[in-house]
């Protein structure tokens, strides 16, 4: 991917979308400076050596920046701590620590924040994963949007254990652990008010964010030996753009079904009102898994019996095509390229 070296060349809002922007921004300006190892994997975190023998030290990081800062199911506090630990998880790393660093505005109102905090507090107890150090920092009144908040988490790996993009191998099966597009959804509900743009239709209450700690769930599978390839949780650009980074990470193709995606009948039916696509829309409480087909019935079970896969479903696998093309066959039988995200359809999602 290319990236513009144009002089007046600016950053874009669709720079921060998760799609095709986001990508070139990364491999042709951070990935050529900070090129390394460990970065050059293009993973959710890096897998690092220096733990005792047996272990490796995972780290992930992210910032969240969403809009509104509370939103049904959740707020910009859980989310920051789900976010990062979702991160470490899907390198199959058990979370450990985390960092957090708040940019406030002035003028933000302390009790907003103290119940900020408290989710955060909430969300790491829960995780196990406690918050150990931080920083603060306060911009003028007008330069930031309330709060920005960045994690960083840590987590321990065992050595035998190697999860990634590039593992992906012809013939996997690919499996969703749930409904697709209901953070981001429920944002763009929350942001827009859209429950009130058409009389008699309350399709858009009815959505209502997945933010989790996925951790346990990736513990569940691992505890039922499920030879994991691929773990990654859907975020940014939804699961059309992940599933394009997986296909480039590993060279190789990916074949979905529509018919076996499962969405929400409310996500579907907003979807619809608005014209939008739920395969671009952010999740933030939901895996991608790609196994072995020996294992995914297996993966399959212990997904659907756990509280956060529930509505779990094979939806496609890895073809050889050297190209990285992700197609889908339609309800109707025809065909479908799923490319990446081109636009920034919803800002300020996580």
């Amino acid at each position: 991917m290319s990236l513009s070296r144009a002089a007046d060349a600016r950053v874009e809002l669709a720079h921060g979308a998760g799609g095709r922007a986001s990508a070139e921004l990364i491999s042709g300006l951070f990935a050529r400076h900070f090129a390394n190892e460990w970065l050059l994997r293009g993973d959710d975190g890096a897998a690092l050596p220096g733990l005792a023998p047996g272990d490796r030290l995972v780290l992930a990081t992210d910032s969240h920046v969403v809009s509104p800062l509370f939103f049904p199911g959740g707020d910009i506090g859980c989310l920051a701590v789900h976010g990062t630990l979702n991160d470490v998880a899907m390198m199959g790393a058990r979370p450990l620590w985390l960092a957090a660093a708040f940019i406030l505005e002035e003028g933000f109102l302390l009790a907003d924040l103290e119940r900020i905090v408290i989710s955060m507090a909430r969300a790491a107890q829960e995780s196990g994963a406690p918050i150990v150090t931080g920083d603060t920092k306060v911009v003028e009144r007008g330069k930031g949007d309330g709060v920005f908040i960045t994690t960083t988490g840590a987590g321990a790996l065992a050595a035998e254990k190697n999860i990634g993009g590039a593992a992906a191998r012809v013939g996997d099966v690919l499996l969703v652990s749930g409904t697709i597009g209901d953070h981001g959804m429920t944002i763009l509900n929350a942001r827009q008010g859209l429950d009130t743009l058409s009389a008699g239709m309350d399709f858009a209450s009815a959505v209502v964010s997945d933010t989790a700690a996925l951790w346990p769930l990736v513990e569940a599978l691992g505890a039922a030996n499920v030879e994991i390839h691929v773990l990654r949780d859907p975020t940014r650009g939804g699961l059309g753009a992940t599933l394009n980074e997986i296909a480039a990470q590993s060279r190789a193709g990916l074949r979905l079904e529509e018919r076996d995606i499962p969405v929400s009948p409310a996500v579907a039916a907003s979807c619809e009102f608005l014209g939008l696509d739920p395969l671009y829309l952010a999740n933030e409480g939901k895996l991608l898994l790609l196994c072995p087909e020996a294992d995914a019935p297996r993966a399959l079970e212990v997904m659907r019996g756990h509280p956060l896969g529930r509505n779990a479903a094979a939806i496609g696998r890895v073809v050889e095509d050297a190209r990285g093309f992700v197609e889908m066959r339609t309800r109707t039988g025809g065909r479908r390229l799923i490319d990446w995200l081109a636009g920034d359809p919803l800002p300020r999602i996580c």
